[in-house]
C-alpha cells in the first residue's frame, strides 16, 4: 500500500494485515492482493492494536490514556483507564496467551515538545485490574512475548537496546536484562520469529534489522524512508511486513503528508505465535 500518513502497529490477523494509520486516525486491514478497508476510526495520536484471546480487538488510545475494546456490534468501550498509572500518552501493546495485556507509556508528551523522561510498563490482567510492572525505561516502544509465554522483549528506542523480562505467574515482570545492544540504533516496532530472532524497525536509520539474542545482526533491509514497525504473517507466516514513511520530527507529524507505505518481502523464518 501507498498513500498512508503514518502506518504503525502492524499485526497479521485472520488472513489480513491490520495496522494503524496514525495520521488518518484509522485502523486499516489489507489482504495480500492489496484490497483494504478501514475497520474503525480512532481520534487519537498515537494508537496501537492487538487482540484478546477471544478475538475482540483492543486499541490503545494513547492521547486519551484509555485502553478500548471493540464489541461484536462494532462499538468501542473502555477496557481500562490508564491515566491513573501515567498521565502522559500511552504507546504500544502486546497481549500474552494468558490474556495479560502489556502496555507502555514513553513518560513524556513528545508531540507537545516535552523533554524526554523515563517511561513505564503496565499490565492489565483478565480481571480488569491495571498496575505498573516496570519503570525507568528509555522511550519504550515495540514489545513481543515469546511463544512459551515466559519472556517479554521490549524495544528501548532511546537506549539503543532490546530489553527482556521474565513474566511471572501473576503477570508481573522480573529479571530485567539486556537482550541485545543495538549500537546506535533506535528500535521502534518489533516482531519475533520462530527461531527466536527479533526484527526491529528503525526510523532514523531507515532500515529493518533481524538480530539474535546477544545482538548478532542476521539481516538488514535498507529502505528509503523511516521504518516504524514490522510484523510477520502471510499464508505461511514468512512474509515480513514493514510500515515506512518520511519522518520530519513531531512538530510536522500533523501535516498529513502521505508518504506512508506498507512493504512486504520474504523472511527466512515464520513469525512466532505472539504477537
Amino acid at each position: 500500500m501507498t498513500g498512508l500518513v503514518l502506518g504503525e502497529s502492524p499485526r497479521w490477523h485472520d488472513g489480513r494485515l491490520w495496522f494503524c494509520d496514525w495520521g488518518a486516525h484509522e485502523v486499516v486491514a489489507v489482504d495480500l492482493d492489496g484490497r483494504s478497508e478501514t475497520v474503525v476510526r480512532v481520534p487519537s495520536f498515537p494508537f496501537c492494536i492487538d487482540w484478546l484471546p477471544d478475538g475482540r480487538l483492543l486499541i490503545v488510545a494513547g492521547s486519551d490514556r484509555l485502553l478500548l475494546r471493540q464489541e461484536p456490534d462494532g462499538s468501542l468501550v473502555s477496557h481500562a483507564d490508564l491515566a491513573g498509572l501515567c498521565d502522559r500518552p500511552w504507546n504500544e501493546i502486546v497481549v500474552a496467551g494468558s490474556g495479560n495485556i502489556y502496555l507502555n507509556s514513553i513518560g513524556f508528551d513528545m508531540m507537545a515538545g516535552e523533554d524526554p523522561s523515563p517511561g513505564i510498563l503496565a499490565v492489565v490482567t483478565p480481571d480488569g485490574s491495571a498496575r505498573q510492572v516496570a519503570d525507568d525505561v528509555a522511550f519504550p516502544n515495540g514489545m513481543a512475548v515469546t511463544q512459551d509465554g515466559s519472556t517479554l522483549i521490549l524495544a528501548e528506542s532511546h537506549a539503543s537496546r532490546l530489553t527482556a523480562f521474565d513474566i511471572e505467574g501473576d503477570g508481573g515482570l522480573s529479571n530485567r536484562r539486556v537482550w541485545a545492544d543495538l549500537d546506535a540504533a533506535a528500535p521502534d516496532g518489533i516482531c519475533l520469529d520462530d527461531e527466536g530472532a527479533v526484527w526491529y524497525a528503525d526510523v532514523p536509520n531507515k532500515r529493518c534489522v533481524r538480530v539474535r539474542e546477544g545482538g548478532k545482526v542476521l539481516r538488514t533491509v535498507d529502505l528509503d524512508r523511516g521504518c516504524f514497525s514490522c510484523a510477520l504473517g502471510g499464508a505461511d507466516g514468512r512474509t515480513l511486513f514493514m510500515t515506512a514513511a518520511q519522518w520530519h520530527g513531531p512538530e510536522r507529524a500533523a501535516e498529513g503528508t502521505r508518504t506512508g507505505q506498507v512493504l512486504a518481502m520474504e523472511a527466512p523464518s515464520p513469525g512466532a505465535h505472539r504477537p
